[in-house]
């Protein structure tokens, strides 16, 4: 692996899109190329205007995603959801996977969950609006499972180049 770079994002069609990713060993959170490679993710959500990424996104099956928040990109290594609001409510999705293509997807409104940071600790979380929305959509990428599977109103928008 070696150095930062901006990585590939695999498209509706790819098989990779709709496989289970396996859970991260903790002891490989701490290498050095991992550390590179989850840094690879932000930097790609980043420069593709994403606002969350999962790894098989671009072809790792692993469960690693990344969300862009208002301090930054953080890293999410074996998320998991502990708890969902009962309340669930519609709203646009897009997704860097399935370009030109958004959709009505219901999710909870609140979400609790946990994961591990670069370090290999346990964060809890607490979340709600956008960002409850980006984690549970890229969890379900975690899980194969692509936005336009659970959406109405499915719309094409045309593409800049």
């Amino acid at each position: 692996m070696g150095k930062i770079k901006s990585l590939k994002i695999l498209t509706i069609g790819d098989k990779r899109l709709r496989e289970k990713s396996k859970e991260l060993d903790v002891n490989v959170l701490r290498t050095k190329d991992f550390r590179v490679f989850a840094q690879s993710m932000g930097i790609t959500m980043v420069e593709k205007d994403g606002v969350g990424l999962a790894a098989p996104q671009v072809g790792k099956n692993i469960r690693l995603i990344v969300i862009n928040t208002k301090d930054g990109v953080v890293a999410m290594h074996n998320p998991k959801i502990v708890k969902r609001s009962l309340a669930k409510e519609y709203g646009e999705e897009g997704c860097l996977s399935v370009p030109g293509i958004f959709g009505e997807v219901k999710r909870n409104q609140t979400i609790k969950c946990k994961y591990l940071d670069a370090d290999g600790q346990i964060i809890h979380l607490d979340a709600q609006g956008l960002l409850a929305r980006v984690i549970q959509h890229e969890i379900d990428h975690l899980d194969g499972i692509l936005f336009i599977d659970k959406a109405k109103n499915i719309k094409k928008v045309a593409l800049k180049d």
